[in-house]
């Protein structure tokens, strides 16, 4: 509704400019006395100038799309036909004296000041519009039509003068509708970093819950493969687990995936509306916590521990995304890496001015030159996450031996999360 109300009002807008520059061409032509000298031939050259006035505002008012070719097209029409209109004033209004002197024939003319501002008006539009080089030579030529017009009245200093005033203005329209067309630029360049931004982003987030869930499917079915002819109970319990994380799994790569792409099939997610062709569920935070290292517990074989301090309700949706994250990718390390761990830690608190999470075990320590970290995004990834919300994420041997992983986001309205 308010888009349609949007476009109503700018179409009345148009209509109404263009009905203010009718009239004040027809101002022009009849301030001139042409219908009085000139009679029916007046009538035709009135008509004629006030069609001209018309045509400039219909160019500089349209909404043309950046890089328009019809926009060249239309320029280049009311360019030759406003040189042309001059050039024909010219010959006709005036007449060379003895000594080579252009001389006015006494008829009564004028230059038609509707004209001026309709061509000054398209200057911006060809700066800020039309494609790179066209714009160019386009420009000028509208600068030279422009500058030309008091020249249709007498070739006189005076004249000259309003013509060196008509360029000066030209060229600063033109400054005008390059200035826009700049920040117009930068503002896409921008646009389209964030939305670099956010696809690598959202990939990061495809990798780590994806990861988390595959790896501990793989390792539920390497252990009902073992219980199977054994204890088929446990087995059943174990393809159950597999389902569900199955189906978190396809969850979450639906919701990244359809965000990654977008609108319309596009590579990524559009800002202006956050709108996208898949549903998008929200992310997983601190509340989930709890179910996350169950499954990891149940899913073996290094068992988990949850402990919490602090009110960890509130917190701003990318902190506590971010520390869920942080806490999957750990604990995927330690199912991956920490061969005969005994348990793994999982400690989050909250202080006035900090989210603390700690993930440690007490497996043995990587050999010399290694890190637990996974080739890919992984916790390099999950780092830059974490500096770009203004905290940190550190990782290496614990001192009491195994490996530990913190994670420290900034809180809004602490002292270091303002």
């Amino acid at each position: 509704m308010m888009e349609r109300m949007h476009a109503w009002g700018r179409r009345a807008g148009q209509a109404t400019a263009l009905a203010g520059m009718a009239l004040l061409g027809v101002f022009d032509v009849l301030q001139s006395g042409i219908f009085v000298v000139s009679g029916d031939a007046g009538l035709l050259a009135g008509l004629w100038h006030v069609g001209l006035a018309v045509a400039t505002a219909v160019v500089w008012l349209s909404a043309w799309r950046q890089g328009s070719r019809r926009l060249v097209v239309a320029a280049s029409v009311l360019v030759l036909w406003s040189l042309a209109t001059t050039l024909g004033r010219f010959l006709v209004t005036t007449q060379p004296d003895l000594f080579g002197r252009w001389e006015p024939r006494g008829s009564p003319t004028f230059w038609g000041l509707a004209e001026s501002v309709g061509l000054l008006g398209v200057v911006f539009v060809l700066a800020r519009r039309a494609p790179v080089v066209p714009a160019l030579a386009l420009v000028a030529a509208t600068g030279v039509a422009v500058s030309a017009l008091p020249l249709r009245v007498e070739v006189t200093t005076v004249h000259q003068f309003f013509g060196t005033v008509y360029a000066l203005l030209a060229a600063g329209s033109a400054a005008a509708g390059m200035y826009f067309r700049m920040a117009a630029t930068a503002r896409e360049r921008q646009l389209a970093t964030v939305r670099a931004q956010q696809r690598a982003e959202f990939a990061r987030d495809l990798h780590d819950f994806i990861a988390h869930h595959v790896t501990g499917m793989v390792v539920q079915a390497q252990g009902a493969r073992y219980v199977a002819e054994r204890d088929p109970a446990r087995a059943v319990v174990a393809l159950e687990q597999i389902e569900r994380a199955g189906a978190e799994t396809m969850t979450a790569m639906r919701r990244m995936v359809g965000v990654l792409r977008g609108p319309d099939g596009a590579p990524g997610p559009d800002p202006a509306d956050g709108t996208s062709d898949a549903p998008v569920t929200p992310l997983a935070g601190l509340v989930d916590l709890p179910e996350l290292v169950a499954n990891f517990s149940a899913a073996g074989p290094v068992p988990a521990r949850l402990h919490t301090e602090g009110d960890l309700d509130g917190l701003p949706v990318e902190v506590t995304s971010s520390a869920y994250r942080v806490v999957m990718e750990a604990l995927t390390n330690v199912r991956q890496h920490a061969t005969g761990a005994g348990h793994a830690d999982v400690r989050v608190s909250r202080t006035p001015d900090w989210l603390l999470v700690r993930v440690a075990d007490d497996g043995p320590g990587p050999r010399p030159g290694r890190t637990r970290s996974r080739d890919g995004f992984g916790l390099l990834g999950l780092t830059e996450r974490a500096e770009a919300l203004g905290g940190r994420l550190t990782a290496g041997p614990g001192v009491d031996g195994g490996w530990t992983v913190d994670l420290a986001l900034p809180l809004p309205g602490g002292r270091d999360g303002r």
